[in-house]
């Protein structure tokens, strides 16, 4: 192994690392965090993300292929509520979604659940944000079945607000028009600027919503009992339902660079973490209430983590569904007809790249992996290897 330098990190991050992690949080709390009344799944979650990229998971050696350095790095989680696991994952999903573009307008169409329903997404989260899906791409197939179109949907949930309150809604991408029973393509208008009102999408995913939500709930208390419905029914129906659709997008593929900002998001980003001392979280968010001024929260640590676990999804839970001709079922079948007959060139969907990391002490070359190793510490060679290294000078 003579002739090569090594080095020592944590991970192959960009060099713009934050400073403080929600892993830092974890930290902190240490045992405490087993009293704060989360659920098994939360907990598991919570502790892979306190693991990553460390040398609980194990790790690597690589050497750059260039200027022969050596260094470690820690394994990752890989777990979707990660803020450090997440830019890989959503590179890949932008990659795939070009492949699928049509040159047609598209709109970005928010759905949003009251918060009268909070109680019941701490509860039943599955079923709720299950109907949250159902009820938005029903709302959006009626509006094109009266036009005798098929539309398509990808939907991607979102569960918080930037406090770190629990605010669940939908964002989706729908292409302004759909396919006749020939297979033709129609936009809802010639001009393309207009998809549908959003005031009566909102009266309409209101009652299919409501729908759903009373049968579930009738279908789970017995006559003896009050029915959950009924509590909150008034509330449910007093105030107007939030739908909002924003303007088409300048080209398709902007499309799917904007919606990769919602795809990999996570409650909160390490970016966002301003300061950890021994007894408070401080982090920045959005006042969107005031026109989106930036602001600062501070919170205990057991706070903040209680927010933050608001937003682990059930286990198996899809966050991101494709629906009608955007779903794997049709894309497979007539996606490339329609793109042919709307003039495009088809693209086949690119092969998952293998990542391999630059060297950070040339930034030339590329990481080659020579070792792993797991929980119990770099092989010994390394170790030797280390230790007869100089000591770096002082720069005192």
């Amino acid at each position: 192994m003579s002739g090569f330098k090594t080095s020592k990190k944590q991970s192959v991050q960009p060099q713009s690392q934050p400073q403080y992690e929600v892993a830092d949080v974890l930290n902190k709390l240490g045992s405490k965090l087993e009293d704060l009344g989360l659920n098994s799944w939360q907990l598991r979650t919570l502790f892979a993300l306190k693991k990553c990229r460390t040398s609980a998971l194990g790790g690597h050696i690589d050497a750059c292929d260039e200027c022969g350095n050596v260094s470690i790095s820690y394994n990752s989680c890989r777990n979707r509520h990660c803020p450090k696991c997440q830019s890989k994952n959503r590179e890949q999903w932008i990659e795939n979604r070009e492949t699928e573009l049509l040159p047609v307008p598209y709109f970005h169409v928010v759905f949003t659940l009251p918060d009268v329903l909070n109680k019941t997404a701490l509860h039943e989260p599955k079923m709720l944000y299950d109907f949250l899906f159902e009820s938005a791409w029903e709302t959006l197939q009626t509006f094109g079945e009266n036009r005798g179109l098929k539309m398509g949907m990808i939907a991607v949930l979102h569960t918080w607000g930037q406090n770190l309150s629990l605010h669940p809604h939908l964002h989706c991408i729908v292409p302004g028009g759909g396919v006749d029973e020939s297979g033709a393509w129609k936009n809802i208008r010639s001009d393309g600027k207009f998809l549908f009102s959003v005031k009566a999408l909102s009266k309409v995913f209101r009652a299919k919503f409501c729908e759903k939500l009373k049968a579930n709930l009738k279908d789970k208390f017995n006559e003896n009992q009050e029915n959950e419905y009924e509590k909150i029914r008034q509330s449910l129906w007093e105030k107007p339902w939030v739908v909002y659709a924003k303007k088409p997008f300048g080209s398709p593929k902007s499309v799917v660079e904007y919606l990769g900002r919602y795809s990999h998001k996570i409650a909160v980003s390490n970016q966002r973490i301003r300061k950890i001392d021994a007894e408070t979280v401080t982090f920045s968010y959005k006042d969107y209430r005031q026109k989106g001024i930036k602001k600062q929260m501070v919170l205990s640590h057991e706070e903040f983590i209680r927010r933050f676990a608001m937003h682990i999804l059930p286990k198996r839970f899809v966050k991101i569904r494709h629906y009608g001709l955007l779903s794997s079922t049709w894309k497979r079948e007539k996606l490339k007809i329609l793109q042919q007959k709307l003039g495009i060139q088809t693209k086949e969907k690119p092969l998952s790249k293998v990542f391999q990391p630059k060297c950070r002490c040339c930034k030339v070359g590329n990481l080659v992996t020579i070792a792993t190793f797991d929980l119990r510490g770099p092989p010994q060679w390394f170790l030797e290897m280390s230790r007869n290294l100089p000591a770096p000078k002082s720069a005192f």
